[in-house]
């Protein structure tokens, strides 16, 4: 099979994947940091793990290890709310609702850090979450509340499209196909353009699916494969990346139909072109297994058993779903770096400036 023939049919074993896999039910019977928050110094940020988490009751668990720090200190909403030592789990309990929770992480020496709950609380959406976050191999950090991924935005609700509003999402990229626009139109904030990045623009319709699990996992990972170097995939990543890169488009939002493969490939380039770390890349990828657990539980079980099997590859994320993007980076580009300048248009200057405007410390 020749290169080209096997992008056409990776393509199309994808859109069965995402179209089929979501649709299975019926068939049977899912930027900005607040004003005031100075932008990034180049103080170095001694933390080498911090996470803040949402807990059901409206507590926030908040997590660090500073090695080397004497004492750090947990802000939110102007006061110190805890302090602990070189490592710390605090709960933070009877802050007042809001759209977003933030903690300022102060240790006693060296930079902080401005972290809220990955994870985006919104009636329409159940994988909606900030990019940022996470740490780099040479120890800055990606900054939150500028690059958002999301699952389809078809049932936000007002009160939804308000809280973006809010939060200054200013452009949402479409990375679905026509089909899937066509029939859940995206509902977008007020002010904020959006704009198509099709990344399986034109893809042929399909004619067969898997009847095995094991066909479902190879349609999968050869859905991976196109995205890296299909015609229509590394254009419309091309797309995003040049508005991701564009700072008075920032408070970005990329987004398909269920938020973990097109959108999943298209936040690990992101992370990886920031230099975080392959591991903590496919952690965020994994993820959507997670967020996504209630709505894919509900969708198998809607199913006879024989046809859940075949489904529950098309609506996992899988360790080797994301490895096998990053070999087809590899065999088709040689490296990443290659990846990043031919596919998505990242010169040197745009890698640099990137990095400058997403990373801190």
């Amino acid at each position: 099979m020749t290169h080209m023939t096997r992008v056409r049919a990776s393509s199309t074993a994808l859109a069965a994947a995402l179209l089929v896999g979501l649709a299975a039910p019926a068939a049977t019977a899912a930027g900005h940091s607040p004003a005031g928050h100075e932008r990034s110094s180049h103080t170095r940020i001694p933390f080498s793990a911090a996470e803040v988490t949402a807990n059901k009751d409206g507590s926030f668990t908040v997590e660090w290890t500073a090695p080397g720090v004497r004492q750090v200190a947990v802000r939110a909403d102007g006061r110190t709310v805890a302090t602990g030592g070189s490592t710390g789990r605090v709960t933070v309990r009877g802050l007042p609702a809001k759209d977003r929770q933030w903690f300022d992480l102060v240790p006693s020496r060296g930079g902080s850090l401005h972290l809220a709950d990955r994870l985006i609380q919104l009636e329409g959406t159940v994988n909606f979450r900030d990019a940022g976050g996470y740490r780099t191999a040479d120890g800055h950090w990606v900054k939150m509340g500028e690059i958002y991924r999301s699952d389809a935005l078809d049932k936000l609700t007002a009160a939804d499209l308000a809280k973006l509003r809010r939060l200054s999402i200013r452009t949402v990229f479409d990375l679905r196909m026509e089909s899937e626009r066509g029939a859940a139109p995206d509902r977008v904030p007020t002010g904020a353009t959006h704009v198509v990045a099709d990344v399986l623009a034109g893809s042929p319709g399909f004619t067969t699916m898997p009847t095995t699990a094991a066909e479902a996992t190879a349609m999968m990972v050869e859905g991976e494969k196109f995205m890296v170097s299909g015609d229509t995939a590394t254009s419309a990543y091309r797309t995003v990346f040049s508005g991701i890169a564009d700072d008075d488009a920032r408070g970005v939002l990329f987004h398909c139909t269920a938020g973990k493969d097109r959108t999943g490939w298209a936040n690990a380039a992101l992370l990886t072109a920031l230099g975080v770390p392959r591991n903590t890349v496919m952690a965020d990828y994994l993820a959507s297994n997670d967020y996504r657990a209630e709505a894919n539980a509900a969708a198998l079980a809607s199913m006879p058993p024989q046809q859940a099997e075949v489904y529950k590859p098309l609506l996992d994320v899988r360790a080797e779903y994301l490895n096998s993007g990053f070999q087809e980076v590899t065999r088709t580009f040689g490296s990443f770096r290659t990846y990043e300048q031919r596919a998505l248009g990242l010169s040197s200057k745009d890698l640099h400036d990137l990095k400058r405007d997403l990373l801190i410390g």
